[in-house]
């Protein structure tokens, strides 16, 4: 049974592990929601924001996974099994990516990401989605 404790476990679990892999993989620029607090909230470089963007980040992760278990269901697709939660966070994970590029980078910060910038990102949200995926139908959370 999928439960709204899993989106919300599971988006919380799933952003910590990207967050991981950024830190890993990435190349230690700011991430998109850090240039996000500093384009709208701060006054300064988006490097001064470093905290309150990755906060921002595991809110916007958080609220994902919630999103995740009310939407695909709601679209009448089942959660139920490891297999099918993991291909559908996959799925998720690439919808985020788009929705990322798109609408935060392009539209939001009028960012132009270099086609590294936007690999890297693919992989970071992918990884996301699995995990998201993994925990949600892994069941032990409903």
């Amino acid at each position: 049974m999928v439960t709204l404790l899993s989106g919300l476990v599971g988006g919380l679990l799933a952003t910590i592990v990207m967050t991981m892999f950024m830190m890993a993989l990435g190349d230690d620029s700011p991430p998109p929601t850090a240039q996000l607090w500093a384009k709208y909230v701060g006054d300064g470089p988006a490097e001064e924001y470093m905290m309150p963007g990755m906060a921002l980040h595991i809110m916007y992760g958080i609220g994902a996974g919630v999103a995740f278990v009310l939407v695909v269901p709601a679209l009448g697709f089942g959660l139920e099994t490891l297999l099918t939660a993991v291909a559908f966070g996959a799925a998720y994970g690439i919808v985020l990516t788009v929705v990322g590029m798109i609408l935060w980078m392009r539209v939001v910060l009028a960012m132009e990401p270099d086609p590294k910038m936007m690999g890297m990102f693919t992989v970071f949200h992918l990884v996301y989605g699995v995990v998201l995926g993994a925990v949600v139908g892994s069941g032990i959370l409903g």
